[in-house]
Formats: C-alpha cells, structure tokens, sequence
C-alpha cells in the first residue's frame, strides 16, 4: 500500500527534532504530556505527528501561556507549546534556517548558530569607540505585535514550500490557553517560548530594521539581538534624526516605539582619550 503524501517530509527529520527538542527539555503543553510519557510511545507518537504532517492535516493545540518576572519587575507571557508541537516547529526550523541564514545581516546576534551575545557586546564597544552616540532601542511587545501579513510574505521570499507555509499559519493562529483554562485569540504575533518564535521574529526584523536602515542610513553601524539593538550615530543630530524617522516606522508597522524616556534611551558615548 503506498504512503504517498501531498508533501515530502523524511520521516529522519521528525526524529532529529525530536533529539533536538529532548535535549532542550521544557515544560508539558495544555495536554499535561511531559517529554518522558512522550517517550512512552515515542514511536507511534512520532509516526502520528510525521502523518499528519506530510498530510497538510496538523493542526496546533493551544499554547499554554504562563506569566513569568522581568528583572523591572513587570511580568512578560511566556508559550509553552506542547511536545509534540515543539517537535514539528523544530522540523519546520531545520527546513527554515539554512535558507535564511546566508541572507540574515552579519551584525543580528540573537538566536542564530554560532553567534552569541557576548560576540554582540565585543562588537558594540569596539565601535563605541569610534562613535560618540549611540540609540539603544528596545522595542516593547514585539513578539507580540508581529504583523501576520509582513511576516508570512517575508517566508514567501525564501521558500514557496506549501507545508512550512501551512504551519506557520496555524501556529500564528493558534490561541493561548490561560491557567484557568480560558483561550485567548491571538490577531498580531508570534508568542515567546515557541521553537520556530525566534526564527521568525528574526526574519521580520531583518526586513523591517536591518535592510532598511542599511539603505536609509548606510553609514550607521549597529548591533542587533533579537529585538534589542544599538545603532552608533557620529553625532546627536544623526542620533535624534535616526530615532525620529524609526519612530515613524515603528507606528506604520504598529510596533511600539523604543520604550524608553528620551534623554536615558539616547546616550552619549565617550571617545578614547589615547
């Protein structure tokens, strides 16, 4: 009997990012399924997600949503996916990042092989040195404020693969699910805590910061991590002129502007004195 599928997915894939996902560890999904009773049935398990999967037929439970404490005190929401949809957001991510990586920009750091944050700090004080301002942008809510449309068209540049197409959909889409039980429709984002979250979130800001900020202001340097980024401007009026216009596109894109007070999110360097 055949076991031809709408799309080619090699079932080596499944089982890699189950390694991947195991390694990693984490907290049970909505469904209360730990990575060991996964490993339970890790074979029919891992032969039903394959399965549906290759049948265009997956469709992502809700993200159990947690609120978890930032250093200033606030609360940031946290998703938690469940196993078995961790390990096909990590075989949509091993099919992703090798296209995207040869085109992302040499200065974004954040969640990308072989780059780290202290490779991003190493980078940022060679070049305080040599400019006198610097903008210290860090954007609130992005993950959750991506726009859908921008991002799924930004995929569509590096691959017209139906099946990664389909899930990042669904997975936009899929609702929160609160402690008590409560969904949460989601309309704008991307939640914190999903395998294939950084990956995407990367992708949107490689277009909407880094291309852009390459052609409208080539000779601004920065460093990026994710959706904290450091831009060194020659002087103030570059500095405030640089803010002003992202501030613009920030509010086009519906994204929140830098979240800081304006004399403490722009800083004045210090030149090396010999």
């Amino acid at each position: 009997m055949s076991q031809a599928k709408p799309f080619d997915i090699p079932k080596r894939e499944v089982w890699e990012a189950f390694k991947r996902v195991k390694a990693n560890q984490g907290a049970a999904g909505v469904d209360g399924q730990s990575i060991a009773d996964f490993e339970v049935r890790l074979a029919d398990n891992l032969y039903k997600l394959w399965n549906r999967l290759s049948s265009g037929s997956y469709l992502p439970p809700p993200v159990r949503r947690v609120d978890i404490p930032k250093a200033d005190g606030g609360r940031r929401p946290l998703g938690i996916p469940t196993v078995a949809d961790r390990i096909a957001q990590e075989v949509v991510r091993r099919y992703l990042e090798p296209l995207q990586e040869p085109v992302f920009h040499k200065d974004s750091y954040g969640y990308r092989p072989e780059r780290s944050a202290i490779e991003a700090v190493r980078t940022t004080r060679q070049r305080c040195w040599r400019y006198d301002w610097i903008l210290d942008l860090d954007i609130q809510g992005f993950f959750d404020n991506i726009d859908w449309e921008l991002l799924l068209r930004a995929v569509r540049k590096h691959t017209p693969c139906r099946w990664v197409l389909l899930s990042i959909e669904r997975w936009l889409k899929a609702p929160g699910m609160l402690e008590d039980g409560t969904l949460v429709p989601r309309e704008r984002g991307t939640p914190q805590g999903g395998v294939i979250s950084p990956l995407l979130a990367n992708l949107f800001l490689h277009y909407v910061f880094d291309v852009w900020v390459g052609r409208r202001f080539s000779g601004v340097p920065f460093e990026r991590y994710a959706d904290d980024i450091i831009c060194h401007c020659r002087s103030e009026r570059e500095a405030l002129a640089l803010r002003r216009v992202l501030d613009q596109r920030f509010a086009r894109l519906q994204i929140s502007a830098p979240s800081a007070e304006d004399e403490n999110r722009l800083l004045q360097g210090h030149q090396s004195q010999g």
